[in-house]
């Protein structure tokens, strides 16, 4: 998946595996704020507060026990539909599962499939009457929706936790106390280590259990820490519309399947995200014509490895087909069988409407059988832009990376793409440093860098992550200044190709999604183009093909023909041309 910030970092594809299908709930019996400054408070609203925590601790000792839970988890539940449905917790009354209006402030930090987390906590929460606030310090609630896939990503939240336990500080002797939680990766793998170190966190909740966080905030409003973390075997949040967190936005990410199989050997996310599970595919064929009724122009099908797809939600889908697989690419599972696949779906979707561009992301190089590759190149809505993650150029080293192909085989992938889907756009994921390279190693990766010509990619420095297969049998033997070395010289040759490859399309006319006003200059406007390359042009009149006679100017959402005049690594530059459909545009590239 692609990082929300700094370019040349990895389109990482999110991986787990379950540990069971019901919640692990985690009740705390020290009050959260033991490790802060003791204040002295005797509002009659304070007092009246402690007489309902009383009343809610004891109604909690008398509730179900950790081994209750343990128990459930032998008798099959059927999951109820909605989340509103279903029925509060002995322990808790319908009134204290509602946000009463408290004002909730969530921070992102990681990939696309954290972006779409955070619109479906949002959406479960909306629902349940918060209200959203983007004013830290009027929030009665904070979540940070966190990544642990690589150490600097976990260090980056420890540092934020810091800040904001002196916020909380303040709070102490408020009516509403502010109550903070860690949702997502981090709080999946590193729980009692979060609940101990840092006394500042009321709640936690793992990628699977975002259903429960009004229990979990009711619990956390008695002043006990509360965690549900465990995964599942089948939550996909299918029947959960994300709410858009940005309304100007002219896109958006669907998910479509959650959890990996492949178990990388590099990879942290097989533990904090589950196995594979797809959605429905009428669920997210509904999802897409909502956001195109909202009047969006493009959506990104996100997954950990978003093209092994495998709807068998119905009887009449469970047919013994077998997985086509790339030519000279192998599984580290079981090969599936069965079920409606990822060409299915991304013809059905693209269907939806012919005005919405369809991307998809984070993929594996394995799952690109021919059928996918043809469907890209017919579809005029669907972009012609494909991920293809790399991680290295040695053979050797991929094998103990365990990605299931040699370099022979991903370069020959290429070769067979680059002829079904004439002008594609190519972009990949690299490490550098990864455990046992040699020089000759990195040289390789060098090599193919300078072979394929990507026109974009992300790149990140190897780090060793804890459960993960290499740190139970490799060596991270790369010194930490050899890794980083070696990443200079990747993204310097990665900069070098892609300038190379972006100025052959100087002179070209491009299709251009409009996004907004340039960040650098407010006289520029900016898009991407179908290889999701941004492209910058000035913000002027220009006709409008669809209205013979009319000049516009170009706003959010717009599709417009640009002339490119210059191209750079990351950007193109280049002078509007029309306003035009999406539909319309072929007859002028």
């Amino acid at each position: 998946m692609q990082p929300l910030h700094r370019a040349f970092r990895p389109q990482w594809s999110l991986r787990c595996g379950p540990l069971a299908s019901v919640s692990w709930l985690l009740l705390r019996a020290s009050r959260v704020h033991s490790s802060l400054p003791t204040t002295t408070c005797s509002s009659p609203e304070k007092q009246q507060e402690n007489e309902v925590q009383k009343d809610f601790s004891s109604r909690l000792a008398t509730g179900p026990t950790f081994q209750h839970f343990l128990r459930s988890v032998s008798v099959p539940q059927e999951k109820l539909s909605s989340p509103e449905a279903e029925d509060p917790p002995p322990y808790l009354t319908v009134d204290e599962l509602l946000g009463k209006q408290r004002k909730v402030y969530l921070e992102t930090y990681g990939c696309q499939m954290n972006v779409n987390d955070t619109e479906i906590v949002w959406s479960i929460l909306q629902k349940n009457g918060f209200l959203r606030t983007s004013n830290l310090q009027e929030a009665d609630v904070i979540l940070l929706v966190t990544c642990s896939i690589r150490e600097k990503a976990e260090q980056t939240i420890w540092n934020r936790l810091h800040q904001l336990k002196a916020l909380k500080t303040k709070r102490l002797c408020s009516r509403v106390p502010l109550r903070i939680g860690i949702l997502g990766c981090m709080a999946e793998r590193l729980k009692e280590e979060i609940l101990n170190r840092e006394k500042t966190v009321d709640l936690l909740a793992g990628p699977d259990a975002y259903r429960d966080l009004p229990r979990l905030l009711a619990v956390a409003e008695s002043g006990q820490q509360a965690a549900n973390v465990l995964l599942s075997l089948d939550e996909t949040y299918a029947d959960i519309m994300p709410v858009q967190t940005s309304p100007s936005a002219t896109s958006a990410f669907v998910s479509i399947m959650r959890g990996c199989n492949n178990m990388c050997s590099y990879c942290i996310v097989p533990f904090t995200r589950g196995r594979e599970r797809s959605r429905p595919i009428a669920s997210i064929l509904e999802e897409v014509r909502k956001l195109s009724e909202q009047g969006l122009k493009e959506v990104t099908l996100l997954g950990q490895n978003v093209n092994s797809f495998q709807d068998s939600s119905e009887v009449q889908f469970n047919n013994r087909v077998f997985t086509n697989l790339s030519r000279g690419f192998t599984t580290n599972y079981k090969t599936k069988q069965g079920g409606l696949r990822f060409s299915h779906l991304l013809d059905q979707v693209s269907r939806v409407d012919p005005e919405m561009r369809i991307r998809f992301t984070s993929p594996h190089p394995k799952d690109f059988p021919d059928e996918v590759l043809q469907l890209i190149h017919e579809r005029h809505n669907i972009c012609k832009q494909i991920h293809l993650p790399a991680q290295s150029g040695s053979s050797r080293v991929l094998e103990a990376m365990r990605r299931g192909y040699s370099r022979e085989a991903y370069v020959e992938l290429i070769h067979h793409i680059r002829e079904t889907i004439p002008g594609v756009s190519l972009s990949s994921d690299f490490i550098a440093g990864f455990c046992g390279e040699t020089e000759k190693d990195h040289l390789q990766t060098v090599s193919l860098l300078r072979e394929v010509q990507y026109n974009m990619g992300f790149l990140f420095a190897y780090s060793m992550r804890q459960k993960t297969r290499a740190y139970h049998r490799l060596k991270d033997d790369v010194p930490e200044e050899v890794k980083l070395r070696r990443l200079e010289e990747l993204i310097t040759v990665f900069r070098e190709e892609a300038t190379k490859t972006n100025k052959t399309s100087v002179g070209s006319t491009q299709l251009v999604l409009v996004e907004g006003i340039s960040k650098r200059s407010p006289a520029d406007l900016c898009g991407r183009n179908d290889g999701n390359l941004k492209v910058i042009f000035p913000d002027v009149e220009m006709k409008d093909v669809t209205n013979p006679g009319f000049r516009v100017r170009a706003q959010p959402g717009d599709y417009v023909l640009v002339k490119i005049t210059s191209a750079s690594s990351q950007t193109l530059k280049g002078h509007v041309l029309c306003k035009t459909t999406l539909k319309g545009s072929s007859a002028y590239c």
